[in-house]
């Protein structure tokens, strides 16, 4: 689509924010109007419409995407959708080591132990950890303990929680972005851990890395969304 605006400003509304081209709300794709929470998120959402250039690159646009989720896909049903997201709770990928090479299995308990500790302190829930890829069912109180936490967070917050969850196949190291415990790309990292060690071993295949690069760029636009709308 070709640009057809030239100024961007995002303007205080009844209920929340507004982002405006050339005067002109912009509505989501469902035609909902973009309303945002905050003035940090609806300034960052400004900034993506200003840096277009002759043609709008929606790909360019990952809070703006995030936002439209949040009102189109989202709010219609937070509960169903933060239900998805708590799925990931019995199946954790930080729960799931090798048990050899050795090498691997110490740096997964470096990068992951620290953060089933946090999330440990944090829900007051124990997880059982298990060797292989055999699935071992988690504690029902911390199966329920986690779903909590994603069904507690607002139709945003579960806009952002959702990729960070799915790319990472974590919900406890989305979790724990989302609450500021660890940054993203520091998460990011530890939820590839095993993707990076294999291409220490035997070398990067271009793809791969392209592939990689995506969901990175994605997980840390979602982290960034959810930092700017809490």
């Amino acid at each position: 689509m070709k640009r057809f605006y030239k100024e961007v400003a995002a303007a205080a509304e009844p209920g929340g924010f507004a982002i405006r081209l050339d005067g002109r709300p912009v509505k989501t794709p469902a035609r909902n109007p973009l309303l945002l929470p905050g003035a940090e998120l609806a300034e960052a959402i400004a900034a993506e419409w200003a840096a277009q250039g002759e043609t709008i690159d929606p790909r360019s646009m990952p809070l703006t995407g995030l936002a439209n989720a949040a009102i189109d896909r989202v709010a219609p049903d937070p509960a169903r959708f933060a239900a998805d997201i708590a799925v990931y709770g019995e199946t954790d990928l930080l729960c799931y080591r090798a048990d050899e090479p050795a090498e691997l299995a110490a740096r997964q308990a470096a990068a992951w132990d620290p953060l089933i500790d946090w999330a440990q302190r944090r829900y007051d829930i124990h997880f059982t950890i298990a060797t292989g890829i055999i699935h071992k069912a988690q504690p029902a109180a911390t199966v329920t303990r986690l779903a909590e936490a994603a069904a507690a967070r607002d139709a945003f917050a579960l806009a952002g929680l959702s990729p960070l969850t799915t790319i990472g196949g974590s919900l406890v190291t989305a979790l724990a972005v989302a609450e500021g415990a660890v940054d993203a790309d520091a998460a990011f990292a530890a939820t590839h851990l095993d993707e990076l060690w294999q291409a220490e071993q035997w070398g990067e295949d271009a793809l791969a890395a392209d592939a990689r690069a995506a969901r990175r760029r994605d997980f840390i636009a979602a982290a960034r969304f959810v930092a700017l709308a809490g």
